[in-house]
């Protein structure tokens, strides 16, 4: 299988003041397309940083990190932009906006992208329809339960065929019983449809849902093994 993300000797570090933080201390991993990986870790142990390099929201201090091919670190602002186009995200707090319905949400993140009016609302009835949400879609976030929210992100996210789908934290503001739902509908995407998936998570429950965890520890890679 190919590979979607490579981080080799990967480093980031934050001046606090006068203060050199190394939040990253040469952290290396491989992704493979169809993975399902999670990485798994305290507050402040580098995970946040990982996710912000691993959706191109930031760029490394040194060593690589290849998305799709790409080295994030010799991309301008402009190509970083472009690049995250090619990631699903799926935050803790569904991020979506509230007067629009399921059915806009979902299309907004197209619009952003160019796609066809047409091709747009033709996608976004597929997408809700693979969520289950296909009878939801003229509802506005006020108006759906928090798993529902969070199916409407996942659509969402899954609107321009990302590379990979970034979950940060899925289950976070749901209940258990939605929780497992979500869940659910995550394996089924990663089985059925081959999606790729990386979950930050600090939860180890969670984490152990995934094929592989790789866990970070003051900013180091403590170990990476099959679930």
């Amino acid at each position: 299988m190919s590979t979607i993300v490579e981080a080799i000797d990967l480093r980031k570090t934050y001046m606090l003041g006068k203060i050199s933080v190394e939040a990253l201390r040469g952290v290396n991993f491989k992704v493979a397309a169809g993975d399902f990986i999670s990485i798994l870790g305290p507050s402040g142990s580098g995970k946040s940083t990982l996710l912000n390099l691993l959706g191109a929201l930031d760029k490394p201090s040194s060593g690589t990190l290849l998305i799709d091919g790409v080295d994030v670190g010799r991309l301008g602002d402009n190509q970083l932009s472009e690049l995250r186009l090619k990631i699903g995200f799926v935050f803790q707090f569904f991020n979506l906006v509230s007067r629009l319905t399921a059915k806009g949400n979902v299309e907004l993140a197209m619009s952003i992208a160019n796609i066809s009016r047409a091709e747009r609302s033709r996608r976004t009835v597929e997408l809700l329809e693979k969520v289950g949400l296909k009878d939801r879609m003229d509802h506005k976030p006020a108006e759906l339960s928090g798993g529902q929210q969070q199916r409407v992100a996942i659509a969402r996210a899954l609107a321009n065929n990302p590379k990979f789908l970034l979950l940060d934290e899925p289950t976070g503001n749901v209940d258990s019983k939605t929780a497992k739902e979500v869940m659910a509908l995550v394996h089924k995407l990663n089985r059925e449809n081959e999606v790729s998936i990386i979950m930050v998570t600090h939860d180890q429950k969670l984490a152990s849902e995934a094929k592989r965890t790789v866990q970070i520890v003051d900013g180091e890679i403590q170990s990476d093994v099959v679930n």
